[in-house]
C-alpha cells in the first residue's frame, strides 16, 4: 500500500495518527531535564546518578531498535507498535505512584525500548505508505516529536510549581500516549493498515527485499554517527541547559521556559526543513547552515549573561529543529523498499542511540568532578564541530 492507494480520508488519518504517537516519543526523557536539580535533591543523587534518568532510556533506544524488524515479522506493525504505545503510557504513569529512584530508572528504561522499537518502523511505514513524499512526513514525524518536548520542557516546571510534586510532574505525559494509541487505533481500523493477519509484517519482505546490509555499508556507518552526535547534542542541550541557566541565575520556572522557547523554534523547523528541502535540495549545504548556527549558539552560551543565553536558545532551536529530520531522510534516501530502511533506520538508531545516551550521563559525571558547566558548554561545541566535519563527509544524493 502506498499514498496512491490511499483514500484522502485514509491519507489523513494515518498522518494524524503518525504525529499523535510521535509526541510521545521524548517527553518521557525530556521532561526530567527542568526537574534535574529537584530529583537530585529530594533523592539525594549525584549527578552522575541523576543523569542515569535520561540516559539509559536514549542507551536502550540504541541497544533495542534492532528488535524493531524482528517484533515486526513475528507480530506485525499494528500489534507491536500498539504494545510500544501501551509500554510509554504504563511506564510513564508509575512514576506518580512510586517515586523511588529505582522506579524512575525500570520506567525509563521500558521508555527507551518502546520509543527504540516504535521508531524504526514508524519510519518504514512512511517508507512504504508515503514513497514521494517521504520527506514532507518525515517532517511531520519529527514536528510531533518537537511537540512533545516542548510541551514537556515548558509545563514540567509549571506542574512542579503548582502541585509542588515531580512525581506528578513526570507522569502527566502519560495522557498523551492514550491520546496516541486511540489516533493510532481509529487510524488503523479506518484504513486496515495491516492489510495482513496481526502476524505478519508491514511488507511481505525477502532476503532480496532487506538489499543491501547497512553493516557493510560506509554510508551507513556515516549516517549511525552522525545519528550519534545529533541525539548526543538534543538530549544534552535539552537536559542540560535549564541546570546550567539556573546555576546563572534563573529560576526553575525561567529555565524551563527558556528551554521550552528553544524546543518551540525547534518543532517549526522539524517541519520546515524537510519541506524547504524538497524545494531547495542539497543536504550538506542545510546541514553546514545550520551548524554554524549551533556553533554561534554555544558561544552565547559560553558568555553565562543571561539576555544571551536567550538568543543562543532562540538560534539553538533552528540545529535542533533541523538536524533530526535530516538524520531521519538519510537512510530513506539510500534505500529501495520499506524492509531495507527499517534495517538502515535500526541500524542507524543503534549505534546512533548509543552514543548519543553517553554524553548526558558523561556530562554529570564531569560536573560532580568540576563543579563547572564551562565544560559541559564545551563539550557541546565538539559536537558540533564533529557533525560539521560529518557533514562534509556524507555529501548530497546523487540526484542532488
Amino acid at each position: 500500500m502506498d499514498s496512491n492507494s490511499l483514500s484522502t480520508k485514509q491519507m489523513y488519518m494515518l498522518i494524524l495518527a503518525i504525529f499523535a504517537v510521535s509526541l510521545n516519543m521524548r517527553p518521557a526523557v525530556t521532561s526530567i531535564g527542568p526537574l534535574l536539580d529537584t530529583i537530585r535533591t529530594d533523592l539525594e543523587l549525584s549527578n552522575a546518578q541523576v543523569s542515569l534518568l535520561t540516559a539509559l532510556p536514549i542507551v536502550c533506544m540504541g541497544v533495542f531498535a534492532s528488535l524493531a524488524p524482528v517484533l515486526n515479522r513475528r507480530l506485525g506493525l499494528n500489534a507491536t507498535m500498539v504494545a510500544m504505545i501501551l509500554m510509554i503510557g504504563v511506564m510513564t504513569a508509575v512514576r506518580e505512584f512510586l517515586p523511588t529512584y529505582k522506579v524512575l530508572l525500570a520506567s525509563s528504561i521500558g521508555v527507551g525500548i518502546a520509543i527504540a522499537i516504535a521508531g524504526p518502523l514508524l519510519s518504514a511505514m512512511i517508507k512504504q505508505n508515503f514513497p514521494t513524499r517521504a520527506g514532507a512526513v518525515i517532517g511531520i514525524y519529527s514536528f510531533g516529536l518537537g511537540t512533545g518536548a516542548t510541551l514537556s520542557t515548558g509545563l514540567s516546571a509549571y506542574f512542579y510549581e503548582k502541585t509542588a510534586s515531580y512525581p506528578f510532574a513526570l507522569s502527566i505525559w502519560a495522557v498523551l500516549a492514550f491520546i496516541g494509541l486511540a489516533a493510532w487505533l481509529v487510524s488503523a481500523n479506518d484504513m486496515l493498515l495491516v492489510r495482513q493477519s496481526v502476524r505478519q509484517p508491514v511488507e511481505q519482505t525477502s532476503a532480496a527485499d532487506a538489499g543491501r546490509s547497512p553493516w557493510r555499508t560506509g554510508k551507513a556507518w556515516l549516517f549511525l554517527l552522525f545519528f550519534g552526535l545529533q541525539s548526543a547534542a538534543f538530549f544534552s542541550i535539552v537536559i542540560w541547559l535549564a541546570p546550567i541557566a539556573v546555576s546563572k541565575g534563573m529560576s526553575i520556572v525561567q529555565a524551563g521556559t527558556l528551554v521550552s522557547l528553544m524546543t518551540a523554534v525547534q518543532i517549526v523547523l522539524n517541519i520546515a526543513i524537510p519541506l524547504m528541502m524538497e524545494k531547495y535540495p542539497g543536504r550538506r549545504m542545510w546541514l553546514l547552515f545550520i551548524l554554524s548556527i549551533g556553533l554561534v549558539a554555544v558561544g552565547l552560551f559560553y558568555t553565562g549573561n543571561i539576555p544571551l543565553l536567550w538568543v543562543g536558545a532562540l538560534l539553538m532551536g533552528l540545529p535542533l529543529g533541523g538536524m533530526f529530520p535530516i538524520a531521519l531522510v538519510l537512510p530513506l534516501d539510500e534505500t529501495k523498499n520499506a524492509a531495507e530502511t527499517n534495517t538502515w533506520t535500526a541500524m542507524m538508531q543503534t549505534g546512533g542511540f548509543i552514543i548519543g545516551g553517553t554524553l548526558p550521563l558523561l556530562i554529570g559525571v564531569l560536573y560532580d568532578r568540576t563543579g563547572r558547566h564551562q565544560v559541559t558548554i564545551t563539550l557541546f561545541a565538539l559536537l558540533f564541530i564533529g557533525m560539521i566535519v560529518l557533514a562534509l563527509l556524507i555529501g548530497d544524493k546523487e540526484s542532488e
